[in-house]
């Protein structure tokens, strides 16, 4: 019977470098996760890898400087979920007209689209985008979330946490 001391000696001889397969690379040397991402004015970390992206008041184009981040923000999503297992939402908001719901209703969806295409710019697949219009909601957000698969929407919990 060999000792584990044994069988450990046998497998850094030469003769057992020819008889054991190599490990392959990605098994040798784990990728390092990447770098935080250094977000323009405008956009915010949210909890559980979730961003902000804020809109100008009545606006519905991105701000300056926001494109590339998205951009690399969708690159990684996509890397993330390679299989492609796992939705992404972006929620739309808009703090306004408050007597014209129909109106924030198409600009926050008109922030969620601009949000998407920017994701998708980076090569997130846009079937595995889901896109919500909030319209107004009690928070008056000039904004829009992109929450990733098992993030939680802003002010809501988890269940069974406190």
């Amino acid at each position: 019977m060999l000792t584990r001391r044994v069988f450990l000696a046998a497998l850094t001889t030469p003769l057992a470098a020819t008889l054991l397969p190599a490990l392959p690379a990605r098994a040798q040397h784990r990728a390092a996760p990447p770098p935080p991402l250094a977000l323009p004015a405008g956009m915010s970390p949210l909890r559980d890898g979730a961003y902000r992206v804020a809109f100008l008041v009545g606006q519905s184009g991105l701000q300056a400087g926001m494109a590339p981040t998205l951009a690399e923000i969708g690159r990684r999503l996509a890397a993330a979920h390679a299989q492609g297992s796992g939705r992404i939402t972006i929620e739309g908001h808009a703090s306004g007209p408050v007597a014209d719901a129909s109106t924030a209703r198409r600009i926050s969806l008109a922030r969620a689209n601009a949000v998407r295409d920017a994701l998708v710019a980076g090569g997130l697949e846009e079937t595995r985008i889901d896109v919500r219009a909030l319209g107004r909601t009690n928070a008056a957000l000039d904004a829009a979330d992109i929450l990733p698969p098992g993030a939680v929407r802003a002010g809501e919990r988890r269940p069974g946490r406190s």
